[in-house]
């Protein structure tokens, strides 16, 4: 499984290295304060990884954290009751 991660992560790497050399063209982006002068082939990959970050960072806030705390709030509640509960977690593989 390390080894499909692997190159899954060359192969993305690879694309933005292919994308950054194809499109060396000068931009300039304006702010309205200020004005950043670029080549499209960065803001591209700059703008895919921030939406990359953006979209884990909505996925951890409206999916992980809340389920986190429901997990939580049972193994509390199992506690009160006396139900035992397993000391080590299983990784989740998606089987």
């Amino acid at each position: 499984m390390k080894i499909v991660r692997l190159l899954i992560l060359l192969v993305f790497l690879l694309a933005g290295l292919v994308i950054g050399s194809l499109n060396s063209q000068p931009i300039v982006i304006n702010f309205g304060v200020s004005a950043l002068a670029t080549t499209s082939g960065i803001a591209i990959i700059v703008s895919l990884f921030a939406g990359v970050v953006i979209g884990a960072a909505l996925m951890l806030t409206l999916v992980a954290i809340p389920l986190y705390a429901r997990l939580r709030r049972a193994n509390k509640a199992a506690n009160a009751v006396g139900v035992p509960v397993s000391s080590h977690l299983q990784a989740m593989d998606g089987r």
